[in-house]
């Protein structure tokens, strides 16, 4: 009885995350979002995110719950939103909770491992480890999971982007220790699972919605190029 009730449970959980994913489809493909409000529902999405992260700072400054400091937060944080508005980012792809899920899993456990091997290099006697910069090209087409793949590998001890080349998608990416070719095979697969699991997690090809602002800097990246291969040197 007991292992048929747990059965049934997860049938009607799973059938209530397809029906709420179903409705969500059927609501981005047929309701005309107001233009004041976003572009499509993924950016409504991530204005929503925002004002709800800001009314949550704001009851926890405060330290009280209650409502009359929700409907304050509230207040506030679209005062900020539509006063101090902050450039638009390209939202595209979508969410996968179970690949999020794993990749934070993943972060923890790298975060943990290199902690120990940076802090074991640290005391253990010997010639210390051969740090070098090297340049790495990720598949990543959204600027936005480009930048939490760079804070992934940044919050990863022993390693740290130093430069990106925003139009080629390349990171110059510090390492503390590549003493050895089994470390670089090592640093190499490590990036790999990051572009592959980021990819599978938010973009993934058959899923894939450019938005309206993707690539709104690169009349200015295609001009500076230009530039600098007519001088032949550097643009000031």
């Amino acid at each position: 009885m007991r292992s048929a009730l747990i059965n049934a449970w997860r049938l009607t959980l799973l059938a209530l995350f397809w029906a709420v994913g179903t409705t969500f489809v059927w609501i981005a493909d047929r309701v005309k979002v107001p233009e004041w409000l976003g572009t499509d529902l993924r950016e409504v999405g991530v204005r929503i995110w925002t004002a709800s992260w800001l009314t949550f700072v704001w009851v926890l400054l405060w330290g009280t719950i209650s409502w009359a400091n929700i409907l304050a937060g509230l207040a506030v944080a679209i005062g900020i939103m539509a006063l101090l508005p902050l450039p638009r980012v390209p939202v595209e792809g979508r969410l996968h909770p179970v690949s999020i899920t794993l990749l934070l899993l993943r972060l923890i456990r790298d975060f943990f491992l290199s902690s120990l091997q940076v802090a074991w290099a640290a005391i253990r006697p010997g010639r210390p480890p051969l740090g070098a910069v090297v340049r790495r090209r990720v598949a990543i087409k959204s600027d936005m999971v480009l930048t939490l793949a760079i804070n992934y590998i940044n919050l990863v001890p022993g390693t740290l982007v130093v430069e990106i080349d925003h139009r080629r998608r390349l990171l110059y990416i510090h390492v503390f220790d590549l003493s050895s070719p089994k470390k670089v095979a090592r640093f190499d697969q490590q990036i790999e699972f990051i572009e592959r699991a980021f990819i599978h997690a938010f973009e993934r090809d058959s899923e894939w919605h450019p938005s309206p602002y993707h690539g709104i800097d690169d009349e200015y990246h295609n001009r500076v190029l230009a530039q600098r291969d007519a001088d032949g040197r550097e643009p000031r």
